[in-house]
């Protein structure tokens, strides 16, 4: 009997189109023999469709003929069973069912552990980072101070908050004015590059700080690395068993590897301000982006890059596939790792490729992690029997709560 998994995608997030384009990629590789496959999407209106027409990406040039032609369904919990279930129509019939939710879902309030949580509220077994994981992952500030803790080598950083710099921006410009330009400023919970900045000055920095604000309420800005080379590495498994990919060098004309550079490819993108994701598009995801394979580096740097990978992902306690970024200065040598991309674009497949591990393998082994992670989650204690309601009930309880007019107060 085949598994059924619900591959989850879309959602309300700057990187809606991003996470289609991964979630077609990974649903065209998937193992059918073992594997049937749910596709489940989220409009930026965050409501849930389901049917095998969401398997093909033209569809997503009008919406009209997802509404018209899917089912707008919610997944819950009924009867020991995960169940999709349409919304409307008079007698709201399920449409399918799942046994295991496979999130292939990029930003903020998909990524960032909102989606996880209500998977794990529900119960249902999930592909990927778990709730804690997912929040840290996707938060850069919260991500740095955790390997901070850890003693992994990052560059030097201050993050803030948009009422902070709204109230008293003399304060928060004091504490950037310890680090050294040129400085990187960037929204601290979007992802793809989106709202992110290079400032050479003050007036700069101040454009961007303004531009950041637009996309988040938690602002970061960090010392950009001299003669720069731009590394990435995947990591794949859990805390207990990881493996880790080849290394790529990310070849770009800009600062930072910006949305142009990473999904559209044809050109510079702007260092300065997000860059919007046009109407219609044929990337490749990620796997579209310039970068060379594996990348040139001295064996003692590479040995570096992959024992801090590893360091990192533990730290957080990481799961599935991610795909973990490193900056390094070419005449030092020196490598500061920059951030973690918990359910990355394109699931990073081309850095396995390089390693021989093919996109249908590095999907069933992050499958067989999840299957794992949940039988193990489930044999923990998670409540207890007891009585505290009927001793609360039987002092007063409820009744000695309430005001004159019987209303809890």
């Amino acid at each position: 009997m085949k598994i059924r998994v619900g591959v989850i995608f879309g959602g309300e997030t700057v990187e809606h189109e991003v996470s289609i384009i991964s979630a077609i990629q990974a649903m065209n590789k998937m193992d059918e023999d073992k594997y049937e496959i749910v596709p489940i999407y989220i409009t930026k209106d965050r409501e849930w469709y389901t049917g095998n027409m969401l398997r093909d990406i033209d569809v997503y040039q009008d919406l009209n003929l997802i509404k018209n032609y899917s089912s707008n369904v919610v997944l819950y919990y009924r009867n020991g069973n995960y169940v999709l279930q349409k919304k409307k129509g008079l007698f709201k019939s399920v449409v399918n069912e799942i046994d295991i939710a496979f999130p292939i879902v990029h930003g903020t309030n998909v990524e960032d552990g909102v989606l996880q949580g209500y998977l794990q509220t529900i119960g249902i077994p999930f592909v990927g980072p778990d709730v804690y994981a997912a929040v840290v992952g996707q938060d850069k500030a919260f991500m740095k101070d955790v390997w901070k803790g850890a003693g992994l080598p990052m560059t030097d950083y201050v993050w803030f908050y948009d009422v902070d710099y709204k109230q008293d921006k003399e304060e928060v410009l004091k504490k950037v004015s310890k680090l050294k330009y040129p400085l990187i400023v960037k929204p601290a919970t979007t992802g793809s590059s989106v709202g992110i900045s290079v400032a050479d000055d003050e007036n700069a920095l101040l454009e961007g700080i303004d531009e950041a604000i637009q996309y988040d309420s938690k602002i970061i800005v960090e010392e950009v690395v001299d003669n720069l080379k731009e590394v990435n590495i995947a990591v794949l498994g859990n805390y207990e068993h990881q493996k880790l990919s080849e290394i790529e060098e990310v070849l770009s004309g800009n600062k930072f590897l910006t949305y142009q550079d990473k999904y559209i490819g044809g050109g510079k993108g702007k260092v300065k301000g997000a860059v919007k994701a046009p109407a219609k598009t044929t990337s490749k995801g990620m796997a579209s982006a310039n970068r060379k394979i594996p990348a040139d580096l001295p064996e003692k740097t590479r040995k570096e890059v992959e024992d801090i990978a590893y360091k990192a992902f533990r730290a957080l306690g990481s799961a599935g596939n991610s795909r973990i970024d490193f900056l390094i200065d070419e005449k030092t040598n020196k490598v500061y790792i920059n951030e973690i991309n918990s359910i990355p674009g394109s699931l990073a497949f081309y850095l396995w490729d390089a390693k021989g591990i093919d996109f249908t393998t590095v999907l069933d082994e992050m499958i067989n992690t999840c299957i794992k992670d949940y039988k193990k989650r489930i044999s923990k204690t998670h409540s207890f029997e007891t009585n505290i309601l009927a001793g609360f009930a039987s002092n007063g309880g409820v009744k000695g709560m309430k005001g004159s007019k019987g209303k809890l107060r």
